[in-house]
């Protein structure tokens, strides 16, 4: 199994998604929806572990590995955010979103080798790196439904009002816990917990735009400022993910392998 078997699992993972939002919106049972959703969860997971296989290691190394687990915790993130407050579009939208990074990697492929450095050949590896990308699916979904409630009704804003506050709770956990692994894996592979490097200040700068966002929620600000810092904290949280890596400050960042 090799990144170009990609395209074979990610056509029939596509098809069984969007065949299940449609099916969402026409049948009013969800087993043929839920039949279709896991059918395409599983194919594309598939592809994960025998990539995993082939490489000898996680995939989640290069630019195109990570966005490989985005576009699948995008999928489960909508479904799952759907069983529990019945949004049938935040699944649509999720999909949309996932195809959209999956059809970035179709067409501008990293590369995929089975070298691993030996600062990354580290227990954090793994669960610092699915920690931070489950966060990004999570505020990704509360984007979504932010820009929604900014230009739906009022009584719509204030039904999703509370299912964007519990994305962004369990979206910034994860974040912390991706900094505080981050901190962890540093020390024993650099030697410093915290050395300002440009990734690491990024990610700072997401994370206080998220606590700026419960700041406001708590303290009663206009609802409408208040659900503009998570769009703009999104897009903080891709610089930081995808931008970062195009600036020059970043050649000599230790997150560049």
């Amino acid at each position: 199994m090799s990144w170009n078997e990609f395209i074979y699992f990610a056509a029939a993972a596509l098809v069984l998604w969007f065949s299940g939002v449609v099916a969402l919106y026409l049948f009013k049972k969800r087993y043929f929806s839920d039949l279709l959703i896991s059918a395409g969860l599983i194919v594309f997971a598939s592809f994960i572990v025998l990539l995993w296989i082939w490489l000898k290691h996680p995939p989640l190394r290069t630019m195109g590995e990570t966005r490989l687990w985005y576009s699948f915790f995008l999928v489960i993130v909508g479904y799952l955010t759907y069983l529990r407050w019945r949004y049938k579009w935040l699944v649509a939208y999720s999909t949309l979103v996932s195809a959209v990074f999956i059809l970035i990697n179709l067409l501008k492929p990293e590369i995929h080798t089975a070298n691993l450095m030996p600062a990354l050949q580290s227990p954090w590896f793994v669960p610092h790196v699915t920690v931070y990308i489950l966060a990004y699916a999570m505020m990704g979904a509360a984007t979504i439904a932010a820009l929604i409630a900014l230009y739906g009704s009022s009584a719509e804003s204030e039904k999703l009002i509370n299912m964007i506050d519990n994305l962004v709770y369990i979206g910034l956990a994860f974040l912390m816990a991706g900094i505080l692994m981050g901190a962890l894996w540093a020390k024993a592979a650099w030697g410093d917990y915290w050395s300002w490097d440009i990734k690491e200040t990024w990610a700072l700068i997401t994370v206080c735009a998220y606590l700026l966002y419960i700041h406001s929620r708590r303290g009663g600000y206009s609802r409408k400022i208040t659900l503009w810092i998570i769009p703009i904290g999104f897009v903080l949280l891709m610089i930081t993910w995808l931008g970062v890596s195009y600036l020059p400050a970043a050649q000599g960042s230790i997150h560049v392998y």
